[in-house]
């Protein structure tokens, strides 16, 4: 085991035990301790997206900017990939690999790592907090998958990811949020500090309709805490905790749906997988690997 921890190399030990983590140096790690015979030019037709990656949007002019530096200089950091049964599975590096694509690149230098499906939700992560922001709903959902998958405390995570324990406990509380609320702090609407005002409130009629004003307002976060204050709104008693089976099911969604790139519910002993029309249940059925002789 000591053999093996030591292979991994400093930065690697450091992402999996309970030290602070610095993407930047454990990137550094693996690149500088990765001979020339580490590193290879995979295509990009076979890698599949981090299918625990917490960012959902993009910045189309960042990546545009990335593309074209890409074309002159070519990709100066190698990503990281897991293999897979099919190609591979990307690790870190999800805007390199994008803009490589971008950029009409066929192939992209990566170095080959095996990662557990806990480690590849951390370094997915801590790529995006340490390097660009996440949208609060995106961080929140990354925060509740890592808890759970790795067994761990609010407090436990904030030590290990640096961050305060009530940034954690205010991100966490935004899952608590009904679905339209959510939905809003996903496209901008509204901000981490509204979100966190309106996750206080216990009725979600309230909430909704708190959310609608300050979109139709323009209420500052301030102007919306002293509204919940000046009409004394009932509030929670204390921090909800979701259900640790329905976090995971959220979990197994996700990766269905990245998957099968279709909508994927699951409920009281079923899963349901939707589809638009025949074209696309056939490829649903293909990726399941269904083939029926003589349909």
């Amino acid at each position: 085991m000591e053999t093996k921890r030591k292979a991994l190399g400093k930065g690697l030990e450091q992402l999996f035990s309970n030290e602070v983590i610095n993407f930047e140096d454990y990137t550094k790690d693996i690149v500088s301790k990765a001979s020339s015979s580490d590193i290879t030019l995979v295509s990009l037709d076979d890698i599949r997206s981090n299918p625990y990656q917490p960012r959902k949007t993009f910045n189309d002019v960042t990546l545009k900017e990335l593309a074209d530096s890409i074309l002159e200089n070519g990709v100066i950091e190698p990503i990281i990939v897991k293999k897979s049964i099919k190609g591979y599975e990307l690790v870190a590096g999800e805007r390199r690999t994008r803009a490589a694509r971008l950029a009409g690149l066929k192939t992209i230098p990566a170095i080959v790592k095996d990662f557990s499906d806990q480690q590849m939700m951390e370094v997915a992560l801590l790529e995006n907090i340490q390097r660009e922001d996440l949208n609060p709903i995106e961080e929140a959902n990354a925060y509740q998958n890592i808890i759970t998958y790795g067994n761990l405390t609010q407090e436990e995570f904030a030590k290990k990811f640096g961050k305060s324990r009530s940034h954690v406990t205010n991100i966490l509380g935004l899952l608590s949020l009904p679905s339209v609320v959510k939905d809003m702090l996903l496209s901008g609407q509204l901000s981490m500090g509204h979100g966190r005002a309106l996750s206080k409130i216990s009725d979600d009629d309230v909430v909704i309709m708190l959310a609608n004003r300050v979109v139709k307002e323009n209420l500052s976060v301030r102007s919306l805490e002293s509204l919940i204050s000046s009409e004394n709104l009932p509030k929670k008693k204390k921090q909800e905790r979701t259900d640790a089976y329905v976090v995971k099911h959220r979990i197994y969604e996700k990766y269905l749906a990245d998957r099968l790139k279709s909508k994927v519910k699951i409920m009281a002993k079923k899963i349901e997988i939707s589809y638009s029309d025949e074209a696309d249940l056939e490829a649903l059925l293909e990726e399941l690997g269904v083939r029926i002789e003589g349909i």
